[in-house]
């Protein structure tokens, strides 16, 4: 099952928030909103990990967050699109999900890795994130429910609209 719903950045709407951090030092966005929910163990787990390339995810616990465990993966910044952005994105989707696999976790949360201060365009990003998900579900043993948690009505009404395109090609 995919959803997207609408959440407040320290309670997203599933279990395994995924936190875009370059350095995995909490910012003021979304990233910083799950690093202050957690606690400072959590930078403190940070830092033994050696930070995390563009594209590439890594793991730790949720500390006091409602989710045991944080994904943390780094997006690109969008430079137009000529710099092997639309990959990176896919990669940082590819490599979460890796680790939900390689764990046995059934659900995980994604905000729009990205889309914020580095200005991913939102249509492209939630075509690349929706699609690379629906792509590795298939080959999925053990995922059972992805949500892809949105901060905004604009970014809920993106991915409810490339949802809605993956149902009907589906079904058809």
């Amino acid at each position: 099952m995919m959803a997207s719903e609408t959440g407040p950045a320290d309670r997203p709407c599933g279990p395994k928030p995924v936190d875009g951090v370059r350095r995995m030092k909490p910012s003021k966005k979304i990233d910083g909103a799950i690093h202050r929910a957690a606690g400072p163990q959590l930078l403190t787990e940070c830092r033994t990990l050696g930070g995390c390339r563009t594209g590439a995810a890594k793991f730790t616990r949720g500390y006091r967050l409602p989710a045991k465990y944080v994904i943390h993966t780094v997006g690109p910044i969008w430079n137009g699109g000529a710099s092997g952005e639309p990959r990176l994105l896919a990669d940082c989707y590819r490599g979460a999900l890796a680790l939900v696999e390689q764990y046995g976790l059934k659900t995980v949360a994604f905000p729009a890795i990205s889309c914020g201060v580095y200005g991913y365009p939102v249509d492209s990003a939630t075509k690349i994130a929706v699609e690379t998900t629906v792509a590795r579900l298939a080959q999925s043993k053990c995922v059972e429910e992805v949500l892809f948690a949105c901060f905004s009505d604009r970014m809920l009404d993106a991915y409810q609209r490339k949802l809605s395109d993956i149902k009907t090609d589906l079904y058809s």
